[in-house]
């Protein structure tokens, strides 16, 4: 947690005389340079006030007291400030003010705070439960959060308690609204923050539900693939540059085998098998999901690996392939769909999508095996790759055709 700078100071409003000459005392209490202060219902007589020390040098009785209660203020004060920092709460000179002289209400566990806390955990465990991708969605929604809470309440913080629906409702406004948030980006940052509630409400910490009652369903998005002719169309291209010709080989891989993007960079020697038949496979267990991929290696993928096999990056990161990053491959695929005069928008990821419908199911690979290849745990997630290919439709309905290929007899007509 963000180290706060604090300080305590007393004083006397010399300017502000009571009608028995005295002075009052007041409190000034700073948090990262941000005052307040108040009276105490303290006065001295501004002669006996030593500055220096913030005490009366006076040795009456009343001078006596006056000392011990600032010490007596000031040690409590400095305890509430340590309790704060203990149990995580956020801090200001006006929370601390108000702890000191009873106005606090205790209000639990902070919203932001718990959602720091688990960002933090996930952030240690990526590589392990989670990929960096994941984390920065957490991170991002808990960003915009703070933003809503601070544009609405004026706050830093609000307490966990204090999370309702209609909070639900206004982030969900504010992330279509100020972020410009498509609907299934705002519904991946709901499950993120649905997260968080449901942490709390494991741990006793809120009661009730916020999202009770609240439903959120993603829209279908149609994801891009190459027909056939069109990956042909890219794999048999010609290129002079050497990174779009790298980047091409990479896309063609990935559209044969089925592998993400990353699973494709991550790609190593000990991730080929040779079955007993003398086949080799790809057998790579995903960065996504950690469930393992079964792909039979084809010529075409092969012939890619081949052809890198021997170049420096290879060799210097123990990868099968020199891949790119991810931005730099996305923006190279423009390029290369400009140049096969292909109107699509072609990503790292539009590959996986056509191996899985025009490489895979569209020439009878059933969707089990389609699933095995892809590394998904049932079927469910590879139905959304399954596209309805004309050419399915029409083989499906030759097989209609013939079954009803009678023709009239002359009697009949």
């Amino acid at each position: 947690m963000k180290k706060e700078s604090f300080s305590v100071l007393f004083f006397i409003a010399k300017k502000r005389l009571l009608k028995n000459g005295e002075a009052p005392v007041y409190l000034r209490i700073t948090v990262n340079g941000i005052p307040v202060e108040t009276r105490i219902k303290r006065s001295v007589l501004p002669s006996l006030w030593n500055q220096a020390k913030e005490c009366s040098r006076g040795r009456d009785r009343a001078s006596l007291e006056l000392n011990e209660y600032i010490q007596s203020l000031n040690l409590k004060l400095r305890n509430i400030h340590k309790e704060f920092l203990l149990e995580e709460l956020p801090i200001n000179s006006k929370l601390l003010m108000d702890r000191l002289f009873g106005l606090y209400e205790e209000k639990g566990k902070m919203l932001l705070n718990v959602f720091n806390e688990h960002n933090e955990k996930c952030r240690q465990l990526i590589g392990i439960d989670y990929v960096d991708i994941t984390v920065r969605r957490y991170v991002n929604c808990a960003k915009y959060l703070r933003e809503l809470i601070q544009q609405k309440f004026g706050k830093e913080d609000i307490a966990l308690k204090e999370f309702t629906g209609e909070i639900v409702r206004n982030f969900e406004f504010y992330l279509k609204i100020e972020k410009g948030c498509q609907h299934n980006t705002i519904i991946r940052y709901m499950k993120c923050l649905k997260k968080i509630t449901n942490l709390g409400l494991a741990n006793e910490w809120i009661t009730k539900d916020p999202f009770y009652g609240i439903k959120f369903k993603q829209d279908e998005v149609i994801k891009e693939f190459l027909t056939k002719d069109e990956l042909e169309t890219v794999a048999t291209k010609e290129f002079d540059i050497p990174r779009l010709d790298l980047v091409r080989d990479v896309f063609v891989f990935c559209a044969f085998t089925g592998l993400a993007f990353i699973d494709a960079a991550n790609l190593k020697p000990e991730h080929i098998i040779k079955d007993n038949e003398g086949c080799l496979w790809v057998r790579i267990a995903r960065q996504k999901t950690n469930n393992m991929c079964n792909i039979p290696l084809l010529d075409i993928p092969q012939q890619i690996l081949n052809k890198y096999k021997d170049h420096p990056l290879c060799q210097k990161r123990n990868v099968l392939i020199p891949v790119p990053s991810n931005q730099k491959m996305n923006s190279y695929l423009k390029e290369i769909a400009d140049f096969c005069g292909i109107k699509k928008n072609i990503t790292t990821h539009c590959a996986r999508h056509t191996a899985a419908t025009v490489v895979f199911l569209a020439n009878g690979v059933s969707l089990e095996n389609v699933a095995k290849m892809l590394g998904h745990s049932d079927t469910r997630m590879t139905k959304h790759y399954a596209k309805v290919l004309d050419s399915s439709i029409k083989r499906d309905m030759e097989k209609v055709k013939m079954e009803f290929s009678f023709s009239k007899t002359e009697e009949a007509i």
